[in-house]
């Protein structure tokens, strides 16, 4: 029998959302986002890159600053008004120091108590059904990870502290969503008419994934994400994250 899981910490007001592509953030966390807005909590969003190989039918010059403009619409139908983009190459993005250095750099910047990520791990899992990770995902979830470390040592990086960008080690939780290995969660059913309407905002990328009514597509899915939830969260609806504490 699947493991409960538990009510996601209260005790944090600033939140940094770090994540490889547009729409990454859509497919499940935006829920718990506007939750934790509707409480008084903040939260920026962070793109390592800005998803321009993600639609076969449209160039990557064409479709970065396409993804770019649904993502401030997709941030903004959720109440997030800061969204920041690293401009890093969308599918080969590499793990590594300088990556690592970027999300400390933010980090540094924006002093949140809580980050969240993507799933790291090699695999995910949707009804049922086991499925290969994307590089992408693997890479920025593994350095978001690593950096919430590096942004509180003052010796890895130095040279940002000399940018006026001093340590940071008051992050108190790393939030992973979409984790196999799912472990918290919150009632985010409050959330879920911002978060279908924050989704929709990525109307390019999903009519060029679906057949579907767009809509429909987009409240069917995070509907039973949440509805899968609630299986293990008392019959909640809600959006599950694994949680390392720190």
């Amino acid at each position: 029998m699947a493991h409960q899981l538990q009510e996601m910490p209260t005790d944090w007001r600033r939140a940094l959302a770090i994540v490889a592509h547009p729409d990454d953030l859509e497919y499940g966390a935006s829920a718990a986002i506007a939750t934790w807005l509707d409480d008084g909590r903040e939260c920026v969003y962070l793109l390592a890159s800005l998803g321009e190989a993600g639609i076969d039918t449209l160039a990557p010059a064409e479709a970065g600053p396409l993804r770019e403009r649904e993502q401030r619409a997709s941030a903004a139908a959720v109440g997030v008004s800061t969204v920041e983009f690293l401009g890093h190459h969308d599918g080969v993005i590499e793990y590594g120091t300088a990556l690592r250095r970027d999300f400390a750099a933010a980090i540094r910047r924006h002093r949140p108590e809580l980050v969240l990520t993507l799933n790291h791990h090699d695999t995910w899992s949707f009804d049922g059904s086991v499925f290969w990770n994307t590089p992408d995902h693997r890479a920025v979830g593994r350095a978001t990870l690593d950096a919430v470390a590096d942004a509180g040592n003052r010796w890895i990086f130095p040279d940002l502290a000399e940018e006026g960008l001093l340590p940071w080690d008051g992050v108190r939780y790393v939030a992973v969503a979409g984790s196999p290995r799912s472990t918290h969660a919150i009632d985010a059913s409050s959330g879920l008419d911002r978060a279908v309407a924050s989704l929709l905002c990525h109307r390019t990328y999903i009519e060029a994934l679906t057949k579907e009514d767009p809509e429909t597509y987009c409240r069917r899915f995070l509907e039973g994400n949440m509805k899968a939830v609630s299986e293990r969260f008392g019959g909640r609806s809600g959006v599950a994250f694994e949680l390392f504490s720190r």
